[in-house]
């Protein structure tokens, strides 16, 4: 109730700009009633969640509202690229920027900006470079955009990271063909930016542009992965085997939204684990949803992808797992099965939004992931040898990357043939916020009847009988 009323708190502070500061009052009567268990601990709590939701939402408000000064006007700012630049459609090098600088007044402005224009051969990730343009408004996580700019290098600030990175995508370039090199990078670290029109268009319409974005999907192929090799050995090892992996994940693939979302809800997995606690998967999800939008409270305003990801977090890590426990054991070890159901449930849980936003939805979203996602584990690992093969063995590249170029080879040609049957891609299909929230509605209903149906069953024993306590008061 708490992480549920500060995200709320959160969202009501973009349109009503209230003064909470004296919020943090409220922490002393909700510690004091935190062990009570009555109706009134739950109002103070959701008071606080909502004070606190509020201040934080207006503080980040008072420093965007900086962005709308230089709206529309011909400005140079100066700002640290957070990818490697990629041309576009219109010939221009396009990438995000992040830690932006107005050079005619010095304000530094919070939050990230898209720069696409002409200048320079090359910008990676990490150089300050100088853009001169018209500064306008842009939606999703974006707060400004600027096309068709004069680029200016200003500092080129490589690092041992960014220097691997290059390396590594040159090996995978080296190793593989085109679209097959992008195509695994995608697989890998999320990058998309390189991929050819054609193919991100057929995976959009078969359903599978999810297996390119790095999500909780590539993280938990590696914490399963560290979880095996440690086996039963030490759980601190394996603990400290898992946040090892996360942190070169992060470092090597970035720290987009979606990736730190991920990271966010493995950690807290992981800390649960560790001491020997279960969680609810809803809990998690409200409270990694509560972190994110305290550190950026823009994408509770407008960032798609952030609702998408809670929305298939919940349907992968609550829905599915009450489907499943349904299931006969031999049901339940099949990774067809499991895969499709997934895949199922994170799209009934994603679809009526993206109706709402986009309006359009992919018929065979279902048919294609089963034959394609159950086979992405093997696909990262194998582009991974093959980028490996490319910057340490390049003689010897093309002999250890045959077996990625048929797994990848696999994958393209599923996505293709699909995303050519007639009338599989519907566009300009949309829901209305009423009939979106109607069908979330209904979806909680099944959800909270299905959550009823499989929650363990708790036992009374007196004088040596057992007292069913759900059948009685």
């Amino acid at each position: 109730m708490l992480c549920l009323a500060f995200l709320a708190g959160v969202g009501l502070a973009r349109r009503y700009h209230v003064d909470f500061r004296w919020w943090g009052l409220l922490i002393i009567p909700a510690a004091l009633s935190a062990r009570s268990r009555a109706n009134w601990t739950v109002v103070w709590f959701i008071v606080l969640g909502l004070g606190m939701g509020l201040w934080r939402g207006g503080i980040y408000q008072h420093k965007l509202a900086q962005f709308g000064q230089y709206y529309d006007r011909h400005v140079t700012i100066t700002a640290v690229a957070s990818q490697d630049a990629a041309y576009g459609k219109t010939k221009q090098l396009q990438f995000d920027a992040k830690k932006v600088i107005v050079e005619s007044t010095g304000e530094r402005l919070t939050g990230k900006v898209s720069l696409s224009g002409f200048g320079l051969n090359a910008v990676f990730a990490g150089d300050e470079v100088q853009a001169t343009g018209k500064l306008r408004s842009s939606l999703g996580s974006y707060q400004g955009r600027i096309s068709y700019a004069q680029l200016v290098l200003v500092d080129h600030h490589n690092s041992i990271i960014y220097e691997l990175r290059r390396r590594f995508t040159a090996g995978v370039q080296s190793a593989l063909p085109e679209p097959l090199a992008s195509f695994g990078m995608g697989l890998l670290i999320g990058q998309r930016n390189t991929l050819p029109v054609g193919i991100s268009q057929a995976l959009l319409m078969v359903g599978l542009t999810h297996i390119i974005a790095v999500s909780g999907y590539n993280l938990t192929i590696l914490l399963r992965s560290a979880d095996k090799v440690s086996g039963k050995r030490s759980k601190r090892v394996a603990t400290l085997l898992s946040l090892a992996l996360i942190a070169i994940f992060l470092l090597f693939a970035g720290t987009s939204a979606s990736i730190v979302r991920a990271a966010i809800v493995s950690l807290l997995s992981i800390a649960a684990g560790y001491y020997g606690r279960s969680f609810k998967p809803l809990v998690l999800i409200l409270l990694a949803a509560a972190i994110t939008a305290y550190a950026n409270p823009y994408y509770v305003w407008s960032d798609t992808s952030w609702y998408l990801s809670f929305l298939a977090f919940y349907g992968v890590m609550v829905v599915a797992p009450m489907v499943r426990s349904g299931w006969s054991q031999k049901r339940q070890d099949s990774i067809v099965l499991g895969v499709a159901l997934e895949s199922l449930c994170a799209e009934l849980m994603t679809l009526p939004f993206v109706l709402f936003v986009f309006g359009q939805m992919s018929f065979i979203g279902l048919v294609a992931n089963v034959l394609v996602v159950a086979l992405v584990p093997l696909a990262m690992l194998l582009t991974l040898v093959a980028g490996l093969a490319g910057m340490i063995l390049p003689a010897f590249a093309g002999w250890l990357a045959w077996p990625a170029r048929i797994i990848l080879t696999y994958m393209l040609d599923i996505a293709n043939m699909l995303s050519h049957i007639p009338h599989i891609f519907v566009q300009n299909v949309g829901f209305s916020i009423v009939q979106m929230l109607v069908v979330y509605v209904m979806l909680v209903l099944v959800s909270g009847a299905l959550y009823h149906k499989v929650r363990p069953r708790k036992v009374l024993i007196v004088k040596n009988m057992v007292v069913d306590s759900m059948s009685t008061k």
